[in-house]
């Protein structure tokens, strides 16, 4: 039996843990404050991916929180389609962030992996035909593509002595995408390259993060016979200890063969209810045990310090016990990412030597800390001053007003509100019943009727507001009372025949609106027009309304598989038929093999001469 000695101090566990929030905003919202969400993950370091956290929107309830430090890399690119997504952020959960010897608080921090963001934020020129040391080995690329990488916010990478954290936000790429399949190739074949580069000078690296790449057929709920021929994969597996690479796929040592360990499920599909996914969330591992007695056969970081490594399934968005079925769009409401986090825990990890906070903290983020004085504030203090010396004349209260900013940006809000129901230039519904006013009415009185507008845009979908004793007789329906009057109920219709696909992010292939219809209480009133006139629109437009609901109603097809009506989506794809809608059934997506699983129904909405 061997007794191992280690180069400093006390001896420690460690947990790491790695989540694609999709958004840290509505994570943030969903627990509360940022520093519940980071407890509830129970973890020293905390990598996140595709937080969508611009730079000018780093303010200190979102990048900040009592005992951890924070790295951030955002999106710096301006590219269509590519502002304000993407972007990770690893928090790091220490008891003091100067002078301490914790592991988890790093010696240095990195933004992306080539060493040029920090070069060109400090003013280092490069020459032309030089690199960095970080990418040596990529002479044969340009400065433009190596800055093009680092400026979509993919990397962080924090030194803790023992090992290097690649905190990763992988490119998601279609097949038929050639400009995004090249980048995602120039980003993989860099970080080969700092891998590479770390692993000769004999350091220890730990790669967590969405690489968005599932590794074997078993990591894949739909895997065909051409799964192992995609280039990403293949690049994957090489890396791999079990292909002859260097690092282990730790959840696969751990679990080998685990069937059904997903960590990711489609958003716009209801995937979850029968853990239909993928697995591309991951924690690789290469190197050394910290060991004196290394060389050793056998010993390597994984089989020494590692406990276990899983995925935390307590965050999945489905809960079988009370979520309803899923109905094929937003009527069912999935809380939290379309993620779910891995951790990892380690032993015996010695402390490190005494050391501080890297500059890259964003406690050192201008506006992060502090307090800043707004033009209020100044105001008041320099009245007060010149009342205290008796020189107020021209600072006197008759000659200084004070609004407070609550109350001016509710002011704007309101203006701002009315300004766009004024000049919206889409006509309502209830317009249609209107006699036109011969005399010019006023624009406040001809829009304010008891029928709102439907605005199905790519920006948002209102409302349509109908009567209360509205007759829907559709059996997907679903009736729930609304917050705004006694006399207004909400309904929602689960078939979907009015749904949209939108550039989403990456881990998504599509997002879907739905058509809420909202019975209104009734309004003020038009001064010019009588109860009985009034009286006879609402007739005119709910039978109006029952006539298109009718024609929906039939046009919406019923699955062969369930008998129920089917929900309409757009292709997004290139090609043909991009932007053709059509009908899919409205269930969840799960195995072929399962009958209460989204069955193989197809059929196109229209034909293409009506879409010309």
């Amino acid at each position: 039996m061997f007794l191992f000695q280690f180069s400093h101090g006390v001896k420690r566990e460690m947990k790491i843990a790695t989540y694609n929030v999709n958004g840290l905003r509505p994570r943030i919202s969903q627990y509360g404050s940022l520093l519940k969400l980071l407890n509830s993950l129970e973890a020293d370091i905390i990598c996140f991916q595709e937080t969508k956290v611009a730079r000018q929107d780093m303010t200190a309830d979102l990048i900040t929180a009592e005992g951890y430090e924070s790295f951030f890399s955002c999106t710096r690119t301006s590219d269509k389609g590519r502002v304000g997504y993407s972007g990770v952020a690893t928090f790091c959960r220490i008891n003091s962030a100067f002078s301490s010897d914790e592991v988890a608080l790093p010696l240095s921090a990195e933004e992306g992996f080539t060493g040029l963001l920090e070069s060109s934020q400090r003013g280092i020129g490069i020459k032309e035909d030089g690199m960095p040391a970080e990418v040596e080995g990529l002479q044969g690329m340009t400065k433009g593509d190596l800055l093009k990488v680092d400026s979509e916010g993919r990397c962080i990478i924090t030194d803790h002595g023992h090992f290097v954290l690649f905190n990763l936000y992988g490119p998601r790429a279609q097949c038929d995408d050639a400009e995004r399949l090249q980048f995602k190739s120039t980003f993989f074949k860099i970080l080969q390259k700092r891998w590479e580069s770390l692993l000769t000078k004999g350091k220890r690296i730990v790669v967590v993060g969405d690489l968005n790449i599932a590794p074997a057929p078993i990591d894949c709920c739909n895997a065909g016979p051409d799964f192992a021929q995609n280039e990403f994969r293949r690049w994957l597996r090489s890396m791999l200890a079990e292909q002859g690479g260097p690092f282990f796929d730790v959840f696969r040592v751990k679990h080998p063969e685990r069937k059904e360990a997903y960590t990711c499920w489609s958003q716009c599909t209801g995937a979850e209810e029968f853990n239909y996914g993928s697995r591309i969330d991951h924690i690789l591992i290469a190197g050394s045990c910290l060991h004196q007695d290394h060389d050793l056969e056998g010993h390597n970081f994984v089989s020494c310090h590692v406990n276990e490594c899983d995925i935390m399934t307590q965050f999945k968005r489905w809960k079988s016990e009370n979520m309803a079925r899923w109905k094929g769009g937003r009527t069912t409401k999935l809380e939290g990412s379309d993620h779910a986090p891995v951790y990892i825990s380690l032993r015996e990890i010695p402390n490190l030597p005494q050391h501080n906070t890297p500059s890259l903290s964003a406690r050192y983020v201008p506006g992060v800390q502090g307090f800043q004085q707004t033009l209020v504030s100044l105001l008041m203090k320099r009245s007060a001053e010149l009342k205290k010396n008796g020189t107020s004349q021209l600072f006197s209260n008759e000659n200084i007003r004070v609004a407070s900013c609550s109350t001016t940006s509710g002011q704007h809000m309101e203006t701002k509100k009315r300004a766009r129901h004024n000049t919206c230039s889409q006509r309502t519904l209830s317009s249609f019943f209107q006699k036109r006013s011969s005399h010019g009415a006023d624009a406040s009185e001809s829009t304010d009727t008891s029928l709102g507008q439907v605005d199905v845009s790519e920006r948002e979908t209102e409302s349509l507001h109908l009567t209360k004793n509205t007759n829907f007789p559709i059996e997907s329906q679903d009736v729930k009372e609304s917050n705004s009057s006694k006399d207004t109920q909400e309904v929602i219709i689960g078939t979907g025949f009015l749904t949209e696909t939108l550039e989403g992010d990456e881990s998504n292939g599509c997002k879907m609106y739905e058509v809420s219809m909202i019975s209104s209480t009734q309004s003020e009133g038009d001064e010019n027009a009588s109860g009985s006139s009034e009286k006879e629109k609402k007739n005119a437009a709910l039978l109006e309304w029952r006539r298109i609901q009718h024609f929906m109603q039939k046009s919406v097809p019923l699955c062969k598989g369930h008998k129920e009506p089917c929900v309409a989506r757009v292709v997004k794809k290139a090609g043909p038929n991009l932007g053709r809608s059509f009908y899919v059934c409205a269930r969840a997506e799960g195995p072929p093999s399962n009958p209460e699983a989204r069955c193989d129904y197809f059929k196109w909405a229209n034909s293409k001469s009506a879409q010309k």
